[in-house]
């Protein structure tokens, strides 16, 4: 299955350690066109730790807002701008739900803020 930029998906996400990993949401961040030829995709971490939602490289989502429902989330949770893997697509289980254009632009925010692009 191709996955699409925005798609929230569950899948297995490494530990920065390289060794293991865990089942967990995640953001498809990468582009549809690399989405559709390639085998992998590049996704950003979703994680229901809040201590970091003000910072400008995580992206708070809350359930309880018509674009939280639609991500297909359970909790509110934060999307790791500074927190991406390269993951071959079968370690991805399903799609969840997927972010709004609107979302997605402050993600983009938060990907620039992490990688400090202009």
């Amino acid at each position: 299955m191709t996955y699409r930029r925005g798609d929230v998906v569950l899948a297995w996400y490494p530990f920065a350690s390289g060794t293991g990993g865990s089942l967990r949401p995640a953001l498809v961040v990468q582009n549809d066109a690399d989405n559709t030829r390639m085998g992998n995709t590049i996704v950003a971490q979703i994680t229901t730790n809040l201590m970091r939602a003000g910072e400008p490289t995580h992206l708070l989502i809350e359930t309880a807002t018509p674009e939280g429902r639609q991500s297909g989330l359970l909790h509110d949770s934060v999307v790791s701008g500074n927190n991406l893997a390269t993951i071959e697509e079968t370690l991805i289980l399903r799609k969840i739900g997927r972010l709004s254009a609107t979302m997605m632009a402050k993600v983009d925010g938060s990907l620039k803020a992490a990688l400090a692009l202009p």
